[in-house]
């Protein structure tokens, strides 16, 4: 999509806001005008909705350009300055006008898409603001993408070298282990979940060293399991579908570092995504199996379906050689994370107070939204193994506060720093509402860029 700042020259959609019952077109003295109606108290929540419902209409009609004026959205009670209304104008456009058709056949009159958008009555400051947010968008985009391929056209080896072309001409880094590089490493808690694939696992390495040298660097851990079969405890066929999504939180670490380089940010980020495919074989890990993890610590498995958290025990043990200020895992850990919140939010767990408020507040203000569980001490005591240190669920196969024993299960490997573990699960896709294409979400892009560049 492209971005103007000028009047048009040709015919395009007029857009105004309207206190109108409805949204609707209506074409008068030659000029199409697109009401957008509007809600008398408007929020932050409702304002991203606004902007996307403006694109959906917009190609609802089959309009390529439309227009409208920046000042028709200072919304009185939006406590927003003119820059950060900019970023989120130029965010949500792209946002809303995305869609994944890479799998369809192009019909003649080609896809339904906003081409151009001339925004009227703007300062020099608020266009870099509104260009900024189109960078932001196109970065969640392009991690809609990756999230949405399907599982056999995005294997380990391929995220890895997706990895490498979203950081192409940027300076990032990347380095790529393999099975061999990480057995001498001793990451076995990868390997043993990967086994079961003829696919080779991969553990993908982003560094942004865009601070000072001796800054301690922020770290980005994302689950990469390009496809979850769940291995021995073979899922049921109705929920193998999305399952090549199970990579989303990978592909959101591979996409910020992107964005943190484009924007050269002035902080050292790295980003470790360990890719496996859970896949049932005679060489998969088996339930009873107990699995030296890279910390030392022992895993035994009690269920194959609960591989995320496995390989993401090796990522974050690998992160401390970094001696990090701080520690974020994002990943499609688990339903019971939906149970407990629905589709609106994703949650976060955390023993740091402020961390946690400062994630929450990055979600408010990008629409990446998030909400704190528990992970108190005394829960520890449900992944006690037997036969090994900890085990991969609850040790008494109770099926209560699911979301609550993957975070505190991770938390076993990355004591002792500043961490949070983000359950992306309920946020993997769009729901109905949203004013989005349906499929991958691309969270928490949004989020994490907003908390890196905010952080002191």
């Amino acid at each position: 999509m492209k971005i103007n700042f000028t009047k048009p020259k040709n015919d395009v959609f007029m857009v105004s806001i309207s206190s109108k019952n409805t949204n609707e077109i209506i074409k008068e003295k030659g000029i199409k005008t697109l009401y957008l109606k509007c809600e008398e108290e408007m929020s932050l929540r409702k304002l991203f909705l606004l902007i996307r419902k403006m694109v959906v209409m917009a190609k609802g009609v089959k309009a390529e350009k439309i227009t409208f004026n920046f000042e028709d959205f200072r919304f009185k009670g939006l406590k927003l300055n003119d820059e950060k209304l900019g970023e989120i104008i130029g965010s949500q456009l792209d946002f809303a006008n995305y869609e994944f058709n890479i799998y369809k056949t192009k019909p003649k009159e080609g896809f339904t898409e906003l081409k151009e958008v001339f925004i009227l009555n703007v300062s020099k400051e608020v266009e870099k603001a509104i260009l900024k947010g189109s960078i932001i968008a196109q970065e969640v985009n392009n991690t809609r993408t990756l999230a949405n391929t399907p599982g056999g056209d995005m294997t380990p080896t391929i995220l890895a070298q997706k990895a490498k072309e979203a950081v192409k001409g940027l300076s990032v880094k990347v380095t790529v282990l393999g099975e061999k590089e990480m057995e001498k490493l001793k990451m076995q808690a990868i390997v043993s979940v990967g086994r079961g694939s003829d696919e080779e696992s991969k553990f993908i390495i982003m560094e942004y060293l865009g601070g000072p040298k001796n800054e301690k660097p922020i770290i980005l851990v994302g689950k990469g399991v390009t496809f979850d079969a769940g291995g021995i405890n073979l899922k049921p066929s109705s929920s193998l579908l999305g399952m090549n999504m199970d990579m989303s939180g990978g592909a959101s670490v591979i996409h910020t570092i992107a964005l943190a380089s484009k924007m050269k940010l002035k902080k050292n980020i790295i980003g470790l995504v360990p890719s496996v495919e859970n896949m049932a074989s005679g060489k998969s890990y088996r339930p009873g199996d107990v699995i030296r993890s890279m910390s030392g610590q022992t895993i035994e498995i009690l269920n194959t379906d609960a591989e995320g958290r496995v390989i993401l025990a090796d990522a974050l043990t690998y992160a401390q050689k970094y001696n990090p200020e701080v520690v974020i895992d994002v990943a499609t850990l688990t339903g019971a994370a939906a149970v407990a919140l629905g589709e609106r939010a994703s949650a976060i767990f955390t023993n740091d107070d402020e961390l946690a408020k400062d994630l929450e507040k990055a979600g408010e203000e990008t629409g990446d939204y998030v909400w704190r569980l528990p992970m108190w001490e005394e829960y520890e005591n449900e992944i006690k193994g037997s036969l090994g240190d900890w085990t991969n669920v609850h040790n008494k196969d109770s099926r209560y506060g699911g979301a609550i024993y993957g975070a505190i299960f991770l938390h076993q490997f990355i004591k002792g720093y500043k961490w949070a573990h983000i359950d992306i699960a309920p946020r993997m896709t769009s729901m109905a509402g949203e004013n989005l294409a349906p499929g991958a979400l691309g969270s928490p892009v949004r989020l994490l860029y907003k908390f890196i560049e905010e952080l002191k």
